[in-house]
């Protein structure tokens, strides 16, 4: 009898375990989960926000450009820490394309918090998952929505100059080419007017909204459907030209807070960049979303979470695919 309830609960045991390590196994290898680092690193989560809020604390602007970095990232190739990567003998950097050239920025805080990591847990987190929460605590600091990220993203061993010119949204692309942008990443239209919910916060350069201010439409004309008021203050600063760098915040009411403003803006035709005005426009679903978003602040936060979960999660690495940077900058060497 004994005999028979011992190997009673031998079986009982293993009974038990085994989902447990299978389940494991299925998430390591293919799956994204917000657990991952919670036996591996368990301070990953606390190092990165500790480091975020220094760095949004001495600079508000910096959400935004963290923010950005995880946008730019994910819609080349998928969020695999391509945008990370430097020059090197094999690599050209995406740091060169069209969209990230004198705009992107926050890479040295991106380095910060990768030394930090491998000091605590070697090899262990990936720029790529740094990205992701990096964007999520960047948001948060700013006084928008919280949502759990799911984890286990490896770091590519290569970047795409070509896919980095070609796959980012542009503020001067047409509402189709976005929406057709968009959709290639697995994206739909409630994504995409939710995720420009983000200009919030942050600046632009007056090279990216001139032609709203003078001649838009080819015929010599600025561009009625942007507020003249609104328009002729821009001009004081955004010349006809020269000044290209001079920068413009995107919501000029609540330019470092992340709020349903922006939808706001638009509806009173002061949304700076045309990507923001054909929401309004060019689609009545989009129009639908901008007015929704600009009348409840809780929908749009709920949206903006999910639509940010569901970017993450563009074609990740995982498994045994890509890497674990030692450093983000550049490949591991063999």
């Amino acid at each position: 009898m004994a005999m028979s309830t011992r190997l009673f609960m031998v079986v009982l045991i293993l009974a038990i375990a085994s989902p447990i390590c299978f389940s494991h196994k299925i998430n390591t290898e293919g799956y994204l989960y917000p657990q991952f680092y919670d036996q591996s690193c368990p301070q990953a989560h606390e190092i990165i926000k500790s480091i975020v809020a220094r760095t949004v604390a001495k600079e508000a602007r910096m959400a935004a450009s963290l923010l950005r970095l995880h946008f730019h990232d994910c819609f080349v190739k998928g969020c695999d820490a391509s945008l990370l990567l430097d020059n090197s003998g094999i690599i050209t950097s995406e740091k060169r394309s069209n969209p990230n050239r004198n705009s992107v920025r926050g890479f040295e805080v991106i380095d910060e918090i990768k030394y930090a990591l491998e000091r605590e847990c070697p090899q262990t987190v990936s720029c790529a998952d740094i990205l992701t929460l990096v964007a999520r605590d960047s948001t948060v600091l700013v006084g928008g929505p919280n949502w759990e990220v799911p984890l286990g993203r490896r770091d590519s061993r290569g970047a795409s100059l070509s896919g980095s010119n070609n796959n980012i949204p542009a503020p001067n692309n047409t509402f189709q080419t976005i929406l057709t942008k968009f959709k290639l990443q697995g994206l739909n239209i409630v994504d995409m007017v939710a995720l420009s919910g983000s200009h919030t916060i942050g600046n632009a350069r007056c090279t990216s909204f001139r032609q709203r201010l003078y001649n838009q439409s080819g015929n010599g004309q600025p561009d009625f459907s942007l507020d003249q008021s609104y328009a002729a203050k821009l001009r004081t600063r955004c010349p006809r030209s020269g000044g290209d760098q001079n920068l413009f915040v995107m919501d000029f009411v609540s330019p470092t807070k992340f709020d349903n403003f922006y939808f706001k803006n638009i509806l009173a035709s002061r949304g700076l960049l045309s990507s923001d005005e054909i929401l309004l426009t060019k689609s009545k679903a989009s129009m639908e979303l901008v007015k929704e978003y600009a009348e409840n602040n809780e929908y749009f936060f709920e949206q903006f979470a999910k639509s940010m979960v569901k970017m993450g999660n563009i074609s990740p690495l995982t498994g045994s695919r890509g890497e674990i940077r030692k450093n983000c900058r550049r490949i591991n060497k063999f």
